[in-house]
């Protein structure tokens, strides 16, 4: 989970998950909207997906990525349990 945090924890990587919420997007296209060098967006990729929030596909070469959604799910049922009294998720 704190993985998760850290890489939400950015603004360029929140930007990159909402342009993958229009579906998956190789890495030339991700880049494309933002100002900063090919190698920075790849590495922004590298800790999304080390958090787990997105998935890569290679076809041919090109890597396809695209929204972990289930980590989503995790997230915000984490964050619902913070409303309810108890002990707290391990």
């Amino acid at each position: 989970m704190n993985q998760v945090f850290s890489a939400l924890a950015d603004p360029t990587r929140r930007a990159i998950l909402h342009l993958l919420r229009e579906g998956e997007k190789n890495a030339g296209e991700l880049a494309a909207p933002f100002n900063i060098s090919k190698p920075s967006v790849s590495h922004h990729l590298q800790v999304l997906k080390g958090a787990g929030l997105v998935t890569d596909e290679r076809r041919g070469q090109q890597i396809y990525y695209s929204l972990n959604t289930t980590v989503f799910q995790d997230v915000m049922a984490w964050i619902l349990t913070m409303t309810e009294r108890g002990e707290p998720p391990k």
